[in-house]
């Protein structure tokens, strides 16, 4: 069975995503589709002239009438941030290109999955599930799944222990307010707090403990340093991206902290942010609703506020 994506975007992070996507066989068609037709056609034409490397696919750049039948929908088109500038700088102008990509798309691609990645992603998830139409399970937005796996590995670094064995996540918005419920994490099932003194070498004094503050500022302060450093963040984003859409091409429900719709889990409502969602074949089946101490769930409802105030001054 085809494994068809849509691409809406030619930039560094939509075309990277379709280069991922390519070498690791995660689909069988790619359409990459921007207002710069010259910009995707040359994209595309670079990563098809070494498919025949690659797991066979087929990728092309096209219109909005070529994503028909398309399984999966990313949009990762918008103003790309500057540095210095925070993802919410980016609402008004972001939510209006996204409010004018909907009709056109989904009036070809009514059944798919849209993958919703440019910033600020929470908003724009929202904006997107508001002004579609579409059933709520078909959207979801990026989220914290790229600052999770910064995070984890983070925390790998640390105890030099593969971050495989890494379970910890990253709540809230995309952004500043994101925070680390560290309750929930664990390695090897042991509380990630517990963990250097349930070792039994001689020299765990050696590893240093763990610092919440120091960790969180990483997670935060990593795209900022590296638009700052090179002028975009797009290699670990479309690793992320792609990862999402081999959970929803497996068959197998799969939990990750992406961008969805919450109507009263942990008392939010009529927002978009990142708590665990399970990810499967139908989009969204449902949530996770992981037990979150006082504190952290005082810590997601700041979250959600710090994106109101933003979201109050924008016209969706």
């Amino acid at each position: 069975m085809g494994k068809k994506v849509t691409i809406i975007g030619a930039g560094s992070v939509g075309s990277t995503i379709a280069y991922t996507m390519a070498v690791n066989g995660i689909a069988t068609e790619v359409v990459i589709i921007d207002i710069n037709e010259s910009k995707s056609l040359g994209e595309a034409l670079d990563i098809r002239q070494g498919v025949s490397f690659c797991p066979p696919i087929s990728i092309y750049a096209g219109s909005y009438q070529d994503a028909k039948d398309s399984d999966i929908v990313i949009l990762t088109s918008g103003v790309a941030r500057k540095p210095g500038q925070s993802r919410l700088d980016l609402a008004q102008i972001n939510v209006n290109i996204t409010k004018s990509i909907i009709p056109e798309i989904t009036r070809y691609a009514p059944n798919a999955i849209y993958v919703i990645v440019a910033n600020p992603v929470d908003i724009l998830t929202y904006t997107f599930y508001k002004c579609s139409g579409l059933p709520e399970n078909q959207i979801l937005g990026s989220g914290t799944i790229l600052d999770t796996a910064r995070l984890r590995a983070r925390i790998a670094e640390y105890y030099s222990i593969n971050l495989q064995n890494v379970h910890a996540y990253v709540f809230g918005e995309h952004g500043d307010s994101s925070f680390v419920p560290w309750s929930l994490g664990t390695i090897a099932n042991v509380p990630i707090d517990n963990y250097r003194d349930c070792l039994a070498e001689p020299n765990k004094n050696l590893i240093p403990v763990l610092n919440h503050d120091e960790v969180e500022s990483y997670i935060r302060k990593s795209g900022g340093k590296i638009i700052a450093r090179k002028g975009a963040t797009f290699y670990a984003v479309a690793v992320s991206v792609c990862h999402i859409c081999k959970c929803i091409f497996s068959g197998a429900d799969t939990t990750m902290t992406v961008s969805t719709m919450h109507h009263g889990e942990y008392g939010l409502d009529d927002i978009s942010l990142s708590t665990i969602a399970i990810v499967g074949p139908t989009g969204v089946s449902g949530k996770l609703l992981a037990p979150l101490n006082d504190h952290e769930t005082e810590l997601l409802h700041k979250s959600a506020d710090s994106l109101r105030n933003v979201m109050n001054n924008v016209q969706f």
